[in-house]
């Protein structure tokens, strides 16, 4: 790990405030050279005022070398964000008194840190792992309360504490498998009860199949969860779009085929974000264009969680059944739109939710958002939930439930130790990977904290 003290600005220039942090074993050696204080001998989490001068300047004014009136705070390894000596200076916002800040502290000793740098050192310090390192950036990036609530847990540990349990149980069959090969000489001398390392195996399996499987919904979490809006031309899907997001986002038009390419747009509901699709309608066409957008809608259905289908009329069978089979495995909601025209409720198509709407006067948008928020089978978040939103995350434990559903299949078909023993271990190194329990190589860290913003 770099030695180096390093100095970053940690919040976005141009606000009335900016914070510039310090890490490193010279932080306050270097600060105490452009502060009016001496902070080699501060004590830890306090809060210091004073001012950065430039004690290097030839000009004579008592208050040409003055750059900025700030607070200092100091916090002291081990128990800093960094695990590192550490000072945070908080100047008033304009650019050019962080820059010059950044400048006098790079001219005594500092550089620049790279992107993540500060969380990368938390975790070689051993004062997080990488999913703990991981969340932060998560939760910076959150946009929703339901991402905001998935990172918080990663950030506790929650997601690291079921892992740890895993990784022990994982220990204890690879364990007892190894005893029996140390002890190879005595065939008939077993230390594991097959029957109850296959009924741990299973249970293993099942709580790292479930991770895995969270892994669908994180995303969705975290990219919006896709919702296409189709129906045949002149129906009200654009008028609807706009009602939703409460803007005139798409045009709307008499005119049959208005829209010609998907438009997406998103909107939060109950606090998750979920991303409209509005497509081009469905309609027999010789024009080349609009056929295009028809087999664009037919792709956005394709990659959709939900489908609104918007009808002003009851559909014939062969729409139904044309319908029926494009969503198949889709959630439907049946939206009968101009409700302010048709007072018909009486027909309920494909036993799926119908909702009444006036998207012209926006009557029934909010039985609507109901419905749609239903659909999308979220579950009640707590704290204590763990769902995964990591591709590098589910790729191991992808890997992991390979190795012990190998384990399961060789148990089953009572197959040595050594090679139980083998699989058994390849699971608990692939486990090991997500919170970086073992030496990670350079390359996966420098790839987990390229994206982080500098600063953090």
């Amino acid at each position: 790990m770099s030695v180096d003290t390093i100095c970053a600005l940690a919040t976005a220039p141009g606000g009335a405030l900016g914070i510039i942090r310090i890490s490193g074993a010279q932080s306050l050696e270097i600060l105490s050279r452009i502060f009016t204080k001496d902070l080699t001998t501060a004590q830890p989490n306090t809060v210091h005022y004073g001012h950065i001068v430039d004690k290097t300047s030839n000009l004579q004014s008592p208050t040409s070398n003055l750059v900025d009136e700030v607070l200092v705070s100091v916090f002291r390894a081990p128990h800093s964000y960094t695990g590192e000596e550490s000072a945070e200076i908080s100047c008033h916002g304009s650019r050019y008194i962080l820059n010059r800040v950044l400048d006098l502290l790079i001219q005594h000793g500092c550089r620049m840190a790279l992107p993540g740098e500060f969380t990368q050192r938390a975790y070689l310090n051993g004062k997080m792992d990488l999913t703990q390192a991981e969340a932060v950036a998560d939760l910076i990036a959150s946009t929703n309360q339901a991402t905001h609530q998935v990172a918080l847990s990663q950030l506790r540990g929650h997601f690291s504490s079921k892992l740890s349990q895993l990784r022990e149980q994982l220990l204890k069959l690879t364990s007892l498998l190894e005893l029996e090969l140390d002890f190879s000489d005595h065939e008939d001398l077993e230390f594991a009860d097959r029957s109850e390392l296959l009924a741990l195996s299973k249970e293993i399996d099942t709580h790292i199949t479930k991770l895995a499987r969270s892994f669908e919904m994180g995303q969705a979490l975290k990219q919006g969860i896709p919702v296409a809006i189709v129906g045949k031309t002149n129906v009200g899907k654009s008028t609807l779009l706009n009602a939703l997001l409460k803007d005139d986002r798409a045009i709307v038009s008499d005119i049959h085929g208005t829209t010609r390419d998907t438009i997406e747009d998103t909107i939060d509901i109950q606090g998750v974000t979920f991303r409209f699709i509005d497509t081009a309608g469905i309609r027999q066409t010789q024009d080349t264009v609009e056929q295009i957008g028809i087999s664009r809608t037919y792709a956005a259905i394709d990659k959709a969680r939900i489908v609104l289908w918007i009808i002003d009329e009851e559909p014939s069978d062969e729409e139904v059944n044309e319908l029926l089979k494009r969503t198949e495995n889709k959630k439907l909601i049946v939206v009968r739109n101009k409700s302010d025209k048709i007072n018909d409720n009486s027909y309920n198509l494909l036993n799926s939710p119908l909702v009444a709407i006036s998207a012209k006067y926006g009557t029934g948008i909010e039985d609507l958002e109901k419905a749609i928020y239903e659909a999308a089978d979220i579950p009640a978040l707590t704290d204590n939930d763990i769902i995964v939103t990591n591709a590098r995350h589910y790729d191991a434990l992808t890997r992991s439930r390979d190795c012990i559903q190998r384990v399961i299949d060789g148990l089953q078909m009572q197959l040595s130790g050594d090679l139980l023993s083998e699989d058994l271990r390849q699971a608990l190194d692939t486990l090991s990977e997500i919170t970086g329990g073992q030496i990670t190589p350079n390359e996966v860290l420098g790839n987990i904290f390229k994206n982080f913003c500098v600063g953090k």
